[in-house]
């Protein structure tokens, strides 16, 4: 993939980072979910689209609430790993993207982006949720913010990743959810959530996430994936092995008109 708008235009492959994804980044808070499911995203009766699913981790955690998911994610190998951690789920995967989403009109009750609206067209993409989304359907956009400036370890890992991808760039600011301007055509603001969470890591499972980012295992060779394992594994000796890193959930909530 290939975005001129994200680091500086060089190339990822969230593919590269299936493995250590699936194994690292599942890491949302049992508020988030429940957040979401209380928008509209997945109850009993309703069918569910998460665009730019990755290894499917939003959809298996919410088919507890009773709703049929499905997910599409542009990375193959991503929806390969999806399908085989969702065996007994009733989840459906496929490759296709967020600006061409391979379903008929009005085929969702509500779509979900987590994660990953900033890698979209929005002009192709807006047009698309509205099409798939029955009439009056939501539309959620989320996001886990890691927060350096509260954080040593984060502030630390994050100029770590700096020094292995100069290109590399991240949200590091809260995200002011009151004070938001984003808007969508065809939309309206249903409902803002925010808050903040602290979520657990072990010095291996802090490592993976790192790993797993953009700025790493997507985007750089083998050796220099190692090194910077090897590099951000010493500098965690200098903290315990288990600790909790605040994050700053924001979701927004739009319906289509």
């Amino acid at each position: 993939m290939k975005n001129n708008l994200i680091d500086g235009g060089i190339e990822f492959d969230w593919g590269k980072s299936s493995e250590n994804y699936a194994r690292y980044r599942d890491i949302y808070p049992k508020e988030m979910y429940e957040s979401l499911y209380r928008l509209g995203f997945g109850g009993k009766g309703t069918v569910n689209l998460d665009i730019g699913t990755g290894t499917g981790v939003i959809p298996r955690f919410m088919c507890s609430y009773g709703g049929k998911f499905y997910g599409v994610d542009i990375a193959e190998n991503q929806i390969t790993k999806a399908k085989e951690l969702s065996k007994g789920f009733n989840i459906d995967y496929c490759v296709g993207t967020a600006e061409k989403i391979p379903f008929e009109d009005g085929f969702f009750d509500s779509v979900c982006a987590v994660q990953c609206w900033r890698y979209f067209d929005k002009e192709k993409t807006v047009p698309e949720i509205r099409r798939v989304l029955k009439e009056n359907g939501s539309f959620i956009i989320a996001y886990m913010q890691w927060l350096p400036f509260e954080s040593e370890i984060i502030e630390k890992s994050l100029k770590l990743v700096k020094k292995y991808n100069p290109h590399w760039d991240c949200f590091k600011d809260r995200i002011n959810v009151k004070n938001s301007k984003l808007s969508l055509d065809g939309f309206k603001k249903k409902e803002f959530i925010e808050f903040d969470c602290d979520i657990p890591f072990t010095r291996e499972s802090w490592n993976g996430r790192m790993v797993a980012c953009r700025g790493i295992e997507p985007s750089l060779t083998t050796e220099e994936v190692k090194r910077f394992s090897f590099e951000l594994m010493k500098l965690l000796e200098e903290y315990d092995e288990r600790f909790t890193l605040r994050h700053q959930v924001a979701i927004f909530c739009f319906e289509k008109i």
